[in-house]
């Protein structure tokens, strides 16, 4: 727990030490928007309303138009349109022998920009993004541009047949690692006092596009959102109970790591909001005090 950047509590169960990393699993979507932010701000991609048929040519070249008019902002709010890579699907696309042409070979079910439809192929084609705009894969990208100015050092992660680094999970980080993360989205995109992402993309990234359907919580670039004790609270989120929380209101930002292999029964989930719901927030002064 971190309050006004100083960490006032921090406990470690079941093994988890300081300095042992953690698979954040599909929090790892809102360091992908993070890295998406800054290639725009750098000027490799021009924006949230490119097209993937611009960015993805060779790729994309044998779908249609409606396809290749999904941009970069369709795929950070998941509303491709794009029947998911999740849940169901998930061990058919990860054992593919080309993970983005099996995303973007899936059926349309909606049309881009319209329900949320959560995919971690959107993520990865992010990723794909990242690797073709910049000219380098997107872990160097990372390390070079979010790692290096937060002041920590990324791990390789998993990468795809054809070379791409997993866009949306398995990033492993300490759990003070993660916290420098959400500082940064704390500090509107400031870290060790120079601007290492847009106050803009910020701004952006926590502005709800969508909804979901499974918890109703909002979603915007990368990040959920819910009210939560009254206040707005911003969240990455990864399967098995990974959580990055960000209150700005509280001068706020609270991590959490889980077995990363626990059940997606949805109990320790609802338990870990309830911690931060019940017990956190009441507990921390609010800023008028």
């Amino acid at each position: 727990v971190q309050w006004k950047g100083d960490v006032i509590h921090e406990k470690y169960y079941g093994g988890a030490t300081a300095a042992r990393r953690a698979n954040i699993k599909s929090a790892s979507k809102s360091v992908i928007s993070t890295l998406v932010g800054i290639a725009i701000a750098q000027g490799f991609i021009e924006g949230t309303s490119q097209p993937i048929g611009e960015l993805l040519p060779s790729e994309t070249r044998a779908l249609d138009s409606v396809k290749r008019s999904i941009t970069v902002g369709h795929l950070l709010s998941m509303r491709s349109g794009l029947e998911p890579t999740s849940f169901g699907n998930y061990g058919s696309w990860v054992t593919s022998s080309n993970w983005v042409r099996n995303a973007l070979g899936r059926p349309l079910v909606d049309e881009p920009g319209g329900r949320m439809l959560y995919s971690t192929g959107s993520s990865h084609l992010l990723s794909a993004i990242l690797t073709r705009a910049t000219g380098m894969n997107t872990y160097r990208f990372a390390q070079e541009n979010l790692a290096k100015p937060l002041g920590i050092s990324l791990s390789p992660w998993q990468r795809d047949p054809q070379g791409i680094y997993f866009g949306g999970n398995d990033m492993y980080m300490t759990p003070r690692e993660m916290l420098r993360f959400g500082d940064l989205y704390l500090n509107r995109g400031q870290a060790n006092g120079r601007q290492v992402v847009p106050p803009a993309w910020v701004d952006s990234s926590f502005l709800p596009r969508t909804v979901s359907p499974f918890n109703g919580n909002s979603y915007g670039y990368g990040w959920w959102m819910r009210r939560a004790g009254g206040r707005d609270v911003h969240y990455a989120w990864g399967y098995g109970g990974q959580f990055i929380f960000v209150v700005p209101d509280l001068d706020l930002v609270v991590v959490m790591t889980s077995d990363a292999e626990s059940s997606r029964d949805g109990g320790h989930n609802r338990e870990l909001h309830r911690l931060i719901e019940n017990d956190i927030l009441p507990a921390i002064p609010s800023a008028q005090n």
